[in-house]
């Protein structure tokens, strides 16, 4: 996708991530734990200060972002959300697609999970050919495993 640009996040745009995750994720939310707005801004400054935070650009305007943390053997997708003005529009599938060829050329399996009442959301990741590996109360948790490459293992 052309029009699509990945950058760093920076401290100034926290209150663009924040506002964006309420966009895209409060009805959600809303219908597990109930949104409160103080104790998601906090949870918000814990992860914006720990997680690795990229900015979703698209046409020239910031439209989304993701949070990823890397181990040894995988990849751990945090969040991804695209403002609900962006969605439907591939923006999220080429972002997925960017972050599983890194991950694949790096040889990592990618986990990630999802609120079970997000059934968009679940069937988005499944598409991708992710897998789900558990489940709690609230959450899915999902994997995709690395690509088999050329090499065989002898």
């Amino acid at each position: 996708m052309e029009e699509l640009n990945i950058r760093k996040a920076d401290a100034f745009d926290s209150d663009f991530v924040f506002a964006v995750k309420k966009a895209a994720f409060r009805k959600y939310v809303e219908q597990v734990e109930g949104w409160d707005d103080t104790h998601q801004r906090e949870l918000h400054n814990k992860r914006f200060d720990s997680h690795n935070f990229r900015i979703i650009q698209f046409q020239g305007n910031d439209v989304g972002f993701f949070s990823t943390s890397c181990t040894s053997d995988s990849l751990k997708i945090h969040q991804l959300f695209i403002h609900p003005e962006y969605q439907v529009r591939g923006i999220g599938s080429a972002c997925m697609t960017s972050i599983l060829a890194d991950a694949h050329v790096a040889g990592k399996a990618v986990n990630l999970q999802v609120l079970k009442i997000n059934i968009r959301g679940i069937a988005f990741y499944q598409r991708l050919g992710f897998s789900i590996i558990d489940e709690d109360s609230t959450h899915v948790q999902m994997k995709k495993l690395p690509a088999l490459t050329d090499q065989v293992l002898q």
